[in-house]
C-alpha cells in the first residue's frame, strides 16, 4: 500500500539577525510534537500508524516552501499542517498546491504574535481559492509551554483522520459486480462522482464472472477448504421459514443449487468477490494471470436482485463476512460491501470505515416505531435510549456480523472494535450471537443464508448516508445517537412483522435539533432506504472530511460549535452554517475537478 502522508511545514518569521535564530528550535519542535501526535493517535485502514513527513528546514519564504514543496511531491503528502509559534509572511510560507488539503496551527501565545499569522495567511488563502482549516487553541499559553491543548489536539487529530481518509481512496476503485438492483437510483453508479468527488474509478463486472470462476475453479482451492471447514464449525444455521409447498412450480423450479451444495456455493462466493476486489497471487500461480490481478478495489458491492437471486443462493454471507472484522484467516480489516450494490450506501459504508477503522453495518432504514405503536402492538412502554421512539434498522442483505455488539471493551460492556483489537474471544461472541437463516424463497428463490442477529448492546453509533440530488450534486446525511435493548420477546414481535431471517439493530437517534425534533422526523428526512452505520459519535469527523470533498452536510445532528470546516467556509455566511457549506462546496466545486 503506499500510504497517505500528512507533511508537517514549520514556518518561521524571515528577519534573520536575531528574530529567526530565536524561533528556530521553538518552531521546529512544534512541528516534531504535531508529528508525534498523529503518529500516535491515528492508523491507516490495515492497522499500521499514519506516517508524517516535515519540512527539512523552518520555512521562512518562498525559497524555502519550494523546497518543502519538492520534498513533499516525492512522499505522497495529502494534506499539509503549517505550525508556527509567531509572525510569518503570509502569501510567501503558505502551501500553493492546489491538490493538498490544508490546515494551520497558530500557536495562541503572547511573546510573539502567532494568531496574527494564522488570520493573515487564512485571508490570504481566502483570496487565493485554496480552503484551509484554522487551528487556534482556546487559551493563552506561555512562549516555553511545549503542550497541546485539549482543543488543539481534537482539531489536528479531526483533520488528520478525515485527510487520511481521503488519501486512502483515491486512486482505488469502486467495484461493480452486477448493475442496478429493482430500480434502486443508489446501485446507479456514478462515474463522475467517485472520479470527480472521491479520486476514485469505477469498474464493472457481469455477475456471470461469478459463475465463471465457479465452473473453472478460479479461486485458491486450500483457502476454500479452510473457510469451508470454518464456515460449518461457526456458522450455525437458524430458523428456516419456508414452506416450498406452498408456492407456484415455477418459483419451486427456480433452486437449481442443492440445499446440500449452498454453503459450498456461498462460501465460494466469498472468495471470488474478495479476488475481484483485490486480486490473488494464488491464481497466477494456476495460470490465471489477469485474474490474480484484481481490480484495485477499496469497497464494491453485488447487485444480486434479482437476476442473480431468482436463481442462484443469495449474496447475504459474502456481504456479511467482507464487511466483519474477521473471516476464516482471523482478524483482518473489514471491507465496505454493499447489499444491492447500492454504492451510494457502499460510499458510506467508505467513509464511515475509514474514519473509524470499525465495521459498517448495511440497513433498511425501514420502520419508524413510535412509543405509543410499539404498546399498542406489543404492550410494551419503551424506556431508556428508545423512550421517544426507534428506527428499525434491518436488512434484506445482511450486516456485518460486528453489529451485534457482541464483542467486549474493557468495562464489560458490548461494543464495535478495530481489527487489531479484536480477540479470538469478540470474534466467537460474535459468532455465536449470529444464527444464519435459510433465505426466504418468496424473496430468494435461489436460496441461500441470511445473518440474523438482534443487536442486544446500547452501543453509540453514527448512521450516514450519501445521496446524490440533481442542481445539487452529492450531499451527506448524518445521524448520530445510540442503539437500544427492547426486551427479547418484544422485539421478537416487532421483528415478525416484517422479516426474521434478517438481522436488527433498534436505532434511537439524538433529537431536539432543526430536523431533528423527533425521531419520526428523522425517518422522514432520511434521504433513502438505505443507511450504513459505524460505532461512535463521529458525525464531526465526517463533516469536515466532506468539507475537503466538498460534499455539503444537508442533515446532521451535531453540535455548532464541533463542526470544523475550512476557515473561508465562514466567508459564505455564519448564522446558517448549513447554508455557508452548500454555498462554500458549490462555489469551489469537487475536490478533484
Amino acid at each position: 500500500m503506499k500510504y497517505p502522508k500528512i507533511g508537517i511545514r514549520p514556518t518561521i518569521d524571515g528577519r534573520w539577525g536575531g528574530v529567526r535564530e530565536s524561533l528556530e528550535e521553538q518552531t521546529m519542535n512544534m512541528a516534531k510534537t504535531a508529528k508525534a501526535l498523529i503518529e500516535k493517535e491515528l492508523r491507516y485502514a490495515d492497522g499500521t500508524p499514519v506516517q508524517c513527513v516535515i519540512a527539512d528546514t523552518n520555512i521562512g519564504g518562498g525559497a524555502e516552501a519550494a523546497k518543502c514543496a519538492e520534498k513533499f511531491s516525492t512522499e505522497n503528502v495529502v494534506a499539509t499542517l503549517t505550525v508556527t509559534p509567531c509572525w510569518c509572511y503570509g502569501s510567501e510560507t503558505m502551501d500553493l498546491d492546489p491538490r493538498t488539503i490544508k490546515a494551520v496551527w497558530g500557536f495562541n501565545g503572547t511573546e510573539r504574535p502567532g494568531a496574527v499569522y494564522l488570520a493573515a495567511v487564512m485571508a490570504a488563502y481566502a483570496q487565493r481559492g485554496l480552503p484551509a482549516f484554522s487551528i487556534y487553541g482556546h487559551d493563552v499559553q506561555d512562549a516555553a509551554d511545549t503542550s497541546v491543548p485539549a482543543d488543539v489536539k481534537e482539531k489536528i487529530l479531526r483533520f488528520a483522520r478525515a485527510a487520511v481518509a481521503i488519501g486512502q481512496m483515491k486512486d482505488k476503485a469502486y467495484v461493480n459486480i452486477g448493475g442496478i438492483s429493482m430500480g434502486i437510483a443508489g446501485s446507479d453508479a456514478q462515474a463522475s462522482f467517485f472520479q470527480n468527488y472521491l479520486g476514485m474509478r469505477t469498474e464493472w463486472v457481469d455477475m456471470t464472472e461469478i459463475l465463471r470462476r465457479m465452473k473453472l475453479e478460479i479461486y485458491d482451492d486450500k483457502e476454500f477448504e479452510v473457510a469451508r471447514a470454518w464456515a460449518e464449525k461457526n456458522c450455525k444455521e437458524g430458523l428456516d421459514i419456508n414452506d416450498d409447498d406452498s408456492l407456484q412450480e415455477n418459483i419451486r423450479r427456480s433452486k437449481v443449487v442443492p440445499y446440500e451444495e449452498e454453503w459450498d456455493f456461498c462460501v465460494k462466493h466469498a472468495l471470488i468477490c474478495k479476488d475481484i476486489l483485490f486480486g490473488n497471487p494464488v491464481l497466477a500461480e494456476k495460470g490465471w494471470h489477469e485474474e490474480a490481478l484484481g481490480r484495485n478495489g477499496i469497497s464494491g458491492g453485488f447487485q444480486g436482485q434479482r437476476q442473480w437471486t431468482d436463481w442462484l443462493p443469495n449474496a447475504d454471507f459474502t456481504e456479511a463476512i467482507l464487511s466483519s472484522t474477521f473471516d476464516w484467516n482471523g482478524a483482518r480489516a473489514p471491507i465496505a460491501f454493499a447489499t444491492e450494490n447500492d454504492t451510494l450506501n457502499g460510499t458510506a459504508m467508505l467513509f464511515g470505515t475509514l474514519i473509524t477503522n470499525r465495521a459498517p453495518i448495511f440497513s433498511d432504514v425501514r420502520t419508524y416505531w413510535s412509543p405509543e405503536s410499539v404498546e399498542r402492538v406489543t404492550g410494551h412502554k419503551l424506556e431508556g435510549v428508545a423512550a421517544n421512539g426507534v428506527i428499525h434498522l434491518i436488512n434484506s442483505g445482511a450486516s456485518c456480523l460486528d453489529g451485534s455488539g457482541a464483542a467486549l471493551n474493557e468495562n464489560g460492556e458490548g461494543c464495535m472494535k478495530e481489527f487489531w483489537n479484536m480477540t479470538e474471544g469478540d470474534i466467537a461472541a460474535c459468532l455465536e450471537a449470529t444464527d444464519w437463516r435459510a433465505a426466504n424463497h418468496q424473496y430468494f428463490r435461489g436460496g441461500g443464508f441470511s445473518s440474523h442477529f438482534i443487536t442486544e448492546a446500547e452501543m453509540p453509533i453514527t448512521m450516514i448516508r450519501v445521496n446524490i440530488i440533481d442542481g445539487v450534486g452529492p450531499t451527506l446525511q448524518i445521524a448520530e445517537g445510540h442503539t437500544a435493548h427492547i426486551p427479547q420477546e418484544v422485539s421478537k414481535t416487532l421483528e415478525d412483522r416484517t422479516d426474521t431471517t434478517w438481522p436488527t439493530t433498534w436505532f434511537a437517534p439524538r433529537t431536539g435539533m432543526k430536523g431533528f425534533e423527533t425521531v419520526y422526523d428523522v425517518m422522514a428526512n432520511w434521504g433513502a432506504n438505505h443507511g450504513a452505520s459505524v460505532y461512535g459519535h463521529v458525525g464531526a469527523d465526517l463533516i469536515t472530511m466532506a468539507s475537503m470533498l466538498r460534499i455539503p452536510v444537508v442533515m446532521h445532528n451535531v453540535e455548532d460549535v464541533d463542526v470544523f470546516r475550512p476557515h473561508s467556509f465562514k466567508g459564505f455566511g455564519t448564522k446558517d452554517l448549513e447554508g455557508s457549506d452548500l454555498r462554500a462546496c458549490s462555489f469551489y466545486g469537487p475536490l478533484y475537478k
